[in-house]
């Protein structure tokens, strides 16, 4: 595979460091510059869910367009200008109410850009020009480098430094989409989106059930492990340190995904990740000792990172071509929107009853996703059938 700039997966690279420095700033710390601006853990957690759960929205409608028009770069272009836009108007936000209104813009309009980076690298990937894993590695390590000098920069500035350094890599991530080959994808000309029928194909929906259930399981994590270790006692650079670990270990993972997928496969790899889960918010939830988060934090590359492989092999082997951007905006939606929103807005509540110990009931969602990832599905049809299907009877 060449390495030379004009290398689809040099610049797919690229692209993914950009996406993933903005989610290393902002995962994290993103609550912090909440909290800066007065807002308590259960608006917190009302915000990050219903910022989330816009998706569910947003990601199938730009994902169909994505589809019938064949286009990606342009897409995304535009998407992440506007995401550009509309996260600058945070600097006159003071209140909940107008943060709310403008987190719902922002997180209808970023995610997009994920998504269809996703379904580029996909495809690229099923036509066996680059290696999924080893392209989103290099985002990985970005999430690691944009954490650990986030959690650097809290130790001597204020909050609203958060801002300024994820409009800033969002600039480069503008800059990446531009520099994209444009490849399009055929087209599919239904007008109307086959999501009902790849809802109702048993094994599909099994899969995002699970998929949904395990990430949700990570609510109280992305939205109050900084906050709870801060509260502990650890300083912001040993917590981006932290965060930065987790990634790590997801790295590791991602360069052997291959030989993972082709020895479990996507179902038992989610299982195993499931699994991983329970532990780890079991052992979580039980200590926020250093040395217990250290060794905890490695789980990130099964917890998330198996998981996360596993639902991007299923949905490059299961779907074609034209509609991989609706099936991955699908898996988004339910997954990152519905699931994880529903968990976030609950990860708010428990927080602010149960504080570290909030963890512990994300055990339960863990192990119900691992038990749905290996419960036996049948379908006489696969869903990319059920969905060019529908798709041929409503063009």
């Amino acid at each position: 595979m060449s390495r030379s700039f004009t290398s689809l997966a040099f610049r797919l690279s690229l692209l993914y460091a950009a996406l993933l420095a903005v989610i290393g700033i902002q995962q994290p710390f993103w609550p912090v510059w909440l909290a800066g601006k007065g807002l308590n853990a259960a608006e917190i957690g009302l915000l990050l869910a219903l910022s989330i759960g816009v998706k569910v929205i947003s990601a199938p409608l730009v994902a169909h367009l994505a589809d019938r028009s064949g286009e990606r770069k342009w897409l995304m272009i535009i998407f992440a200008a506007v995401a550009i836009g509309s996260f600058a108007t945070f600097l006159a936000t003071e209140q909940f109410w107008p943060i709310l209104i403008v987190s719902l813009v922002y997180f209808a309009v970023w995610p997009p850009v994920v998504t269809l980076a996703e379904s580029v690298t996909m495809q690229a990937a099923k036509a066996r020009r680059l290696e999924y894993g080893r392209v989103r590695l290099w985002g990985s390590l970005s999430f690691i480098v944009a954490a650990a000098i986030a959690g650097q920069a809290l130790t001597v500035q204020p909050p609203s430094v958060i801002y300024w350094m994820i409009i800033a890599v969002q600039l480069i991530v503008f800059i990446c989409c531009c520099l994209i080959p444009d490849r399009r994808e055929t087209a599919n000309v239904s007008r109307r989106l086959p999501v009902w029928a790849a809802l109702c194909h048993r094994p599909f929906a099994c899969f995002l059930i699970a998929s949904g259930l395990i990430q949700a399981s990570h609510a109280v994590y992305y939205a109050f492990a900084t906050l709870a270790w801060k509260a502990a006692g650890h300083s912001e650079a040993v917590i981006g340190l932290l965060w930065a670990e987790g990634v790590l270990a997801e790295i590791v993972l991602f360069v052997f995904g291959l030989r993972l997928i082709a020895r479990f496969g996507p179902r038992r790899l989610l299982a195993l990740a499931g699994a991983a889960a329970a532990v780890r918010w079991l052992g979580t939830g039980l200590s926020d000792a250093l040395p217990a988060l250290i060794v905890l934090q490695t789980l990130h590359a099964l917890s998330f990172g198996a998981a996360h492989l596993a639902a991007m092999h299923y949905i490059s082997e299961e779907i074609a071509a034209d509609l991989s951007a609706t099936a991955q905006s699908l898996y988004s939606g339910v997954v990152w929107g519905l699931f994880l929103g529903g968990g976030l807005l609950t990860a708010g509540l428990l927080f602010e009853r149960m504080h570290t110990a909030a963890f512990l009931p994300m055990v339960i969602p863990a192990l119900a996703g691992c038990i749905v990832a290996i419960w036996p599905t049948r379908s006489s049809t696969t869903v990319a059938t059920q969905m060019h299907a529908v798709s041929e009877t409503q063009s």
